[in-house]
């Protein structure tokens, strides 16, 4: 267990540091603009291209894993969105944030940082393979829902074009493409370039978790949602045990795949989830509270589910 706390000790201490230096210096949230961008356009893509680059071509093909993947997070989507809708009598619009509170999780800016510190190298791909094609299905699931729910008033063709050019245009999705044109075309990065690519990918665990915590001290907690019970659990808990069965059922997959899977499903809500809810206007308090909620929770969840999987009592496949 000491080993555990080592590895989460200094990961969380980089939320907790960025936290209470929003809270010491009181910046205003735009002060957190031109980090935010470093991290989604330089760091973070600097770091999907070098992990998918330098992996071989028949390890990214493996559409059986990703798939998977989706279909269990999917699964607890569907299931928060039914409960909110029909026993919480909540709106389509509602019940959409809801669903990702208890489904997406906080996969770019915790899940490489974590997953790499937790299993070393091999974890890459299919941390590389989750966020890209994860948050692309997020992408695409979160404004066909507020069409649905009557948020989204724009015409279908040009909801549908917003929605092809922001998946194909996201950093994310082009670094981790063009990771897999170099890897697929065995092309090596000039020296210059790689070095550029190096430094950058330093930056992007420590400046994504400082820049979470600057986040969740600028929304405070103000408004806790009666609902907030159930989608801590599915978002800690169940999550991550329907994709360790659902992986299990689906094939068999390399050890550090599975437990790399498991670890992202068992990350705590995606700050996004806010970022959905305050563009249309719906959910956005509780939304927030969700977030900083299960943050907090996943500091007691997190390091449960490392000793379970270093101590060898959850096994890599559940029907062996």
């Amino acid at each position: 267990m000491a080993d555990i706390t080592a590895l989460l000790l200094p990961f969380f201490g980089l939320i907790l540091i960025g936290y209470v230096a929003a809270r010491v210096t009181r910046q205003p949230a735009e002060a957190l603009g031109w980090m935010n961008t470093f991290i989604i356009y330089a760091a973070l893509p600097a770091l999907f291209f070098k992990l998918v680059s330098r992996t071989p071509i028949e390890d990214l093909a493996r559409i059986d894993f990703i798939a998977a993947d989706i279909a269990a997070t999917y699964a607890i989507f569907i299931l928060l969105f039914l409960i909110a809708r029909f026993l919480r009598r909540a709106s389509v619009a509602d019940s959409t944030i809801q669903a990702f509170g208890g489904s997406y999780g906080n996969i770019g800016y915790m899940g490489p940082g974590l997953a790499l510190l937790a299993f070393g190298d091999a974890a890459a791909v299919p941390v590389a393979l989750i966020v890209c094609l994860e948050n692309a299905t997020h992408f695409i699931v979160a404004p066909a829902m507020m069409a649905v729910a009557g948020g989204d008033k724009r015409p279908p063709l040009q909801l549908a074009g917003e929605v092809v050019r922001k998946v194909a245009l996201h950093p994310f999705i082009i670094s981790t493409g063009l990771g897999f044109l170099v890897a697929a075309s065995g092309l090596a990065v000039p020296t210059a370039a790689q070095r550029l690519v190096d430094y950058l990918t330093q930056a992007a665990a420590p400046c994504a978790l400082f820049a979470m915590g600057v986040t969740l001290a600028l929304r405070p907690l103000k408004r806790v949602p009666v609902e907030i019970g159930y989608l801590s659990a599915a978002k800690l808990i169940i999550h991550p045990v329907a994709v360790y069965v659902v992986l299990s059922l689906a094939g068999d997959f390399d050890h550090v795949w599975v437990y790399s899977a498991v670890l992202l499903a068992a990350l705590p809500t995606a700050t996004n989830v806010f970022v959905i809810s305050q563009q249309y206007g719906v959910w956005q308090e509780r939304a927030s509270a969700t977030v900083l909620i299960t943050t907090a929770l996943s500091v007691l969840t997190l390091p449960v589910l490392l000793y379970l999987i270093t101590a060898g009592l959850l096994p890599p496949d559940l029907f062996p």
